[in-house]
């Protein structure tokens, strides 16, 4: 059944009442049969109502897929402020040799600048302070600050040669998460719920997770819009789940409320907003009305996936000590695993400070530590469940930084501003061709010699993976059929197995 046609289901609850207000599920249980698309419930061990036949959760739009997917869902380690592809993966001994030179205008080319760094008269080159070590069948470099990374070497990916148009921080995680750099879009994960649906009737299909790395622990911040459903129905917005008492925020219920009053209470909101639709018209109360029986069902789910206490020992050792720190990196990779196990569909980490324009060695070694055995662990817990097969984990951040340092290059210290001309991300699992590396960089590290990779392209090779056509998952909304991909993509298939 199409989201459509789930939604519709919802205007028919009125003629049903009289009937099914006699009934043991009432009124709450057609909400939670619209909302699941299914037609006969029976009740669980859990008491939660469940399918007795076919697939549990909604179905997308689509009612097929475009062609056959690799994968069924996706975890996004987003490394928000802008990694330094430099002191990561783009090896680059060249800038060590040439340190403190000028970068040549031959090379700059008349790029644009941000503000920082435009006034500046000077744009001395300089190269990582850390070393670089092979590794892998394929020899590929990776630094010495990402030590548990380049033991995987062979399992991920490497994109060296990603570019974007957005040159700060804003619009370019926006252009990363929506496919556009103005705000109002629906995220990545909004179009996947929308195109696809979910496949847990207990769960989101998207779902976020936020953490704050030590490397600029004030650094830049992010808004709720970038996990925003934009113009589609509010049923495909991001969920977050935050390090707190209440994971999810209202969903707890007051002391005092019993099931039963909660039930009953529900039932009572569905009949008035059926109610305010018949009158409107509206179709956004119906996703208001499903809103609701997800959060029913979510009070018995959610406590369930965030409790790792069950979790081995040796699973906290693969991940790291602050695996067991509700809110930090790597809880919520582990985390994040423990939903893809529910069959979340997508899964949206967001790792802040990585936005070092002035001392960058001592930032990048912090903030890489907070991430890389967390990240490492991530996919090889995947890969030991038989799960990385049909899941894609993505490891990257909105742009990259410049070979040249912003403000005064000392002996000891540097920094460098934004670089969205060329910068890296990895990918593993879900159909990439594991241990190699893709594209490449000018020996300055500053312009794409081999294989550009856009955003779009980025965007269009995930949802191939997923089975979907970007050019046909499409939302016409004031007169324009939109798209995650705009105008503009095209699938990265050297990389495709």
């Amino acid at each position: 059944m199409s989201e459509k046609k789930i939604l519709e289901e919802r205007s028919l609850i009125l003629n049903r009442r009289s009937f099914l207000g006699k009934t043991a599920l009432g009124v709450g249980g057609v909400a939670l049969a619209s909302l699941l698309g299914n037609s006969f419930f029976r009740k669980s061990p859990k008491g939660l109502l469940t399918a007795d036949e076919g697939p549990a959760g909604v179905k997308g739009i689509l009612d097929s897929l475009h062609h056959p997917a690799k994968i069924k869902r996706v975890i996004y380690l987003f490394q928000s402020g802008g990694p330094s592809q430099l002191e990561l993966f783009d090896y680059k001994p060249l800038l060590n040799q040439r340190r403190g030179e000028d970068l040549p205008e031959s090379i700059r080319n008349g790029q644009r600048l941000t503000g920082m760094t435009s006034g500046q008269d000077k744009f001395p080159l300089v190269g990582s302070q850390f070393g670089f070590q092979q590794h892998g069948k394929n020899g590929t470099w990776i630094s010495d600050l990402l030590p548990y990374t380049a033991k995987m070497a062979d399992d991920i990916c490497i994109i060296k040669s990603m570019y974007t148009e957005a040159i700060n921080h804003d619009p370019a995680v926006t252009f990363f998460q929506t496919g556009s750099q103005q705000p109002g879009r629906p995220s990545i994960g909004s179009w996947l719920s929308y195109g696809l649906g979910s496949e847990n009737e207990n769960l989101p299909a998207f779902t976020v997770l936020l953490s704050r790395g030590s490397g600029r622990p004030n650094g830049q911040p992010l808004y709720t819009r970038l996990w925003g459903n934009g113009f589609l129905h509010s049923l495909h917005q991001g969920v977050q789940f935050r390090a707190a008492k209440d994971p999810v925020l209202y969903l707890n219920d007051p002391k005092g409320m019993t099931k039963e009053g909660k039930r009953a209470m529900l039932d009572q909101i569905a009949a008035l907003n059926d109610r305010h639709f018949q009158e409107s018209g509206d179709p956004e109360i119906q996703s208001r009305i499903a809103q609701y029986e997800m959060a029913y069902r979510m009070q018995t789910s959610v406590p369930e996936v965030i409790n790792t206490d069950n979790e081995p020992d040796y699973i906290y050792k693969m991940y790291g000590a602050d695996a067991k720190i509700p809110g930090t990196y790597a809880a919520n990779c582990l985390l994040a695993r423990r939903l893809a196990e529910q069959d979340v569909r997508f899964i949206q980490l967001y790792h802040m400070g990585w936005d070092q324009h002035d001392n960058l060695p001592g930032a990048i070694a912090k903030q890489a530590k907070d991430v890389d055995q967390a990240s490492a662990a991530l996919v090889a817990d995947l890969k030991q469940r038989g799960m990385l097969e049909d899941t894609l984990v993505i490891w990257g951040g909105e742009f990259g930084r410049t070979n040249y340092s912003q403000g005064v290059l000392t002996d000891t210290n540097y920094g460098r501003d934004h670089h969205p001309r060329s910068f890296s991300i990895w990918m593993a699992g879900g159909g990439i061709k594991p241990g190699i590396v893709y594209g490449q960089t000018d020996d300055f590290g500053y312009n794409i010699t081999q294989n550009p990779v856009h955003v779009h392209d980025f965007q269009a090779t995930l949802l191939h993976q997923l089975g979907i056509d970007h050019e046909k998952l499409v939302y016409k909304y004031q007169g324009r059929r939109f798209r995650l991909t705009d105008v503009d993509g095209h699938v990265v298939k050297d990389i495709l197995t």
